[in-house]
C-alpha cells in the first residue's frame, strides 16, 4: 500500500507539472469503499487524510471504527437520500454528489440544526460515449449553475465547486474539458467554489491537465476490490463510482 500511494502521487504530481501546475493544488482522496477500517488506518498512517465512501452505512461505519483518528477528513462520493443527509452532516463529511434542489434542503437543514458548516460539490452528469445524459448520475449540465446558486445561498453549506465522472467507455479529456468550463461559469458566480473534484484511478492525468483540484483515487491505492463488493457494485449503479475505469 505504501508502494501504491507513492505511485499515485508520483502519478499526481507527473500530471500537475505537465499543465504547468503546482502539484500541491491537487488533493487525493482515497476512495475507500468495501476494504476494511484497517485498510484505511494503514493508508492514514503512511500521512493520507481524505477518504471517501459510496454509502452512508459504511462511511458511518469507518468514521466510528477510526474516531481514535481526528484528524481524518471523511467525503462521500455516492448519492444520498435526503432521510440520510443528517446522519452526514454529523459526521462533518464533505458531499461531492449533489444533485438536486430537495437534497440542497435536507443538508442545509441538519446542518442547521448541528450548527455546523458542510463542504458541497455540485454533481455534474457528463453523459455518457455519444453525449447520453443519465448514466453516471448528477445534474445535467445546464441545471448545474442554478444548482450551485442555491448550494451557495443555503445556510450551513459551503459550495466547494463542481464533481464529475467521465463516461464510460471514452476519452475522458473532452468530457473533463466541459468539466472545466462550467466550473469556470461557476467561480464566476461564486469565487469561492473554486474546487473540482474529477479522475479516478484510470484517468486522473486527464482530469489534473484539465484543472482538477481533487482526484478520487480507489482501486491504484487498495487494489482491485474483493470479487464479491465486484459483483454486488457491478448490479448497483450508485455503487459503481470507479468500477468503469480501467486500471494501471
Amino acid at each position: 500500500m505504501a508502494e501504491n500511494l507513492r505511485e499515485v502521487r508520483r502519478r499526481i504530481d507527473a500530471a500537475a507539472r505537465a499543465a504547468g501546475r503546482d502539484p500541491a493544488e491537487v488533493r487525493l482522496l482515497a476512495v475507500s469503499k468495501t476494504w476494511p477500517a484497517e485498510a484505511v488506518r494503514v493508508l492514514a498512517g503512511l500521512g493520507q487524510r481524505d477518504f471517501a465512501e459510496n454509502r452512508v452505512q459504511e462511511l458511518s461505519g469507518k468514521a466510528a471504527a477510526l474516531a481514535d483518528l481526528p484528524d481524518l477528513r471523511w467525503h462521500l462520493v455516492g448519492q444520498l437520500q435526503r432521510n440520510k443527509a443528517a446522519v452526514v452532516v454529523r459526521l462533518g463529511a464533505t458531499v461531492h454528489s449533489v444533485d438536486r434542489a430537495s437534497l440542497v434542503e435536507a443538508l442545509s437543514r441538519a446542518a442547521e440544526r448541528e450548527q455546523r458548516e458542510i463542504g458541497v460539490f455540485v454533481q455534474v452528469d457528463l453523459g455518457g460515449p455519444e453525449g447520453e445524459i443519465g448514466a453516471r448520475g448528477g445534474a445535467e449540465p445546464a441545471d448545474a449553475p442554478a444548482l450551485a446558486d442555491a448550494v451557495a445561498a443555503a445556510p450551513g453549506l459551503e459550495l466547494r465547486g463542481l464533481m464529475a465522472v467521465a463516461p464510460r467507455g471514452a476519452d475522458p479529456a473532452p468530457a473533463f474539458a466541459r468539466l472545466a468550463q462550467l466550473s469556470a461559469r461557476v467561480r464566476a458566480d461564486h469565487p469561492g467554489a473554486s474546487g473540482t473534484s474529477a479522475g479516478m484511478s484510470g484517468d486522473l492525468e486527464a482530469a489534473v491537465a484539465a484543472g482538477a483540484t481533487v482526484v478520487r483515487v480507489g482501486t491504484a491505492l487498495f487494489g482491485a476490490r474483493p470479487l464479491a463488493s465486484r459483483e454486488e457494485t457491478a448490479t448497483d449503479p450508485v455503487r459503481s463510482h470507479e468500477s468503469h475505469q480501467h486500471h494501471p
